[in-house]
């Protein structure tokens, strides 16, 4: 019985450190002023002068990838946590951009409550139809691949934003949203075998090869100020994250 309640013990205490590092690095850190939203399956860092997620970030697992909560009869809906009035729908009728999920509705199938979060309009930035049904989304699929294949990724995406001045969209001044000229995504895997990888896509309507998107975490910190998974031990962050290779994955 001992021998049965040590092994408890173990196995709990096993699953608190592994819960606990997911938490660590789903963190980022940012000099940008923010509002912090945590959600059921995401954590996000939303500008209210830009009104968009300057970083969403999440955990995804290979059981996450599947499941029956979809996103039909899910509405886009706005997040009444922020201050003022939040975005809605309205804000995007007739803008010639699509309501670009961060953290995507594919990878929250899992659970109802994940999927109709990933419907607030604080996981949301403006993209074109182009990169969010074409680059973008192939991307994401390549994620949930690896959620399989590595049992867990942690990935980290939002916008980059270049120079002083930016598109907006929106019908009343007040209310009106900031285009990124571009958008980040960073992923990390643990385990044996660690690496992170990192990927720039343009926010228009080119076409853009994967491989050719691809960037080292470390050049997008540098281009958004941002600081991802500081919770590794140093040595093995600086290390993985000076390199981005995606035949190594």
């Amino acid at each position: 019985m001992a021998a049965f309640m040590l092994l408890c013990l173990q196995s709990c205490g096993q699953r608190s450190e592994r819960k606990e590092q997911a938490v660590n690095l789903t963190d980022v850190i940012l000099d940008a002023e923010t509002t912090p939203l945590q959600r059921y399956a995401y954590k996000a860092w939303y500008s209210e002068s830009m009104r968009i997620p300057l970083a969403v970030s999440w955990y995804l697992t290979g059981n996450h990838v599947t499941g029956s909560f979809k996103r039909k009869g899910v509405a886009f809906h706005p997040d009444n946590e922020v201050k003022g009035d939040p975005v809605s729908t309205f804000d995007y009728m007739q803008s010639g951009y699509s309501r670009g999920h961060m953290c995507p509705s594919g990878d929250n199938k899992w659970n109802q409550r994940a999927q109709e979060e990933s419907f607030l309009m604080t996981n949301i930035c403006p993209q074109t139809h182009k990169l969010n049904g074409g680059d973008w989304n192939d991307l994401e699929m390549l994620c949930r691949t690896w959620a399989q294949k590595y049992d867990r990724v942690y990935i980290v995406c939002g916008p980059v934003l270049q120079g002083d001045r930016h598109k907006t969209i929106g019908r009343i001044r007040a209310r009106r949203i900031t285009v990124p000229e571009a958008f980040y995504k960073v992923v990390l895997r643990t385990g044996k075998h660690p690496a992170a990888i990192g990927f720039i896509y343009n926010n228009d309507d080119s076409s853009q090869p994967m491989r050719e998107a691809v960037r080292t975490v470390d050049e997008i910190e540098r281009m958004t100020g941002i600081d991802f998974f500081s919770a590794l031990p140093d040595d093995e962050e600086d290390r993985i994250e000076a390199k981005a290779d995606l035949s190594d994955w």
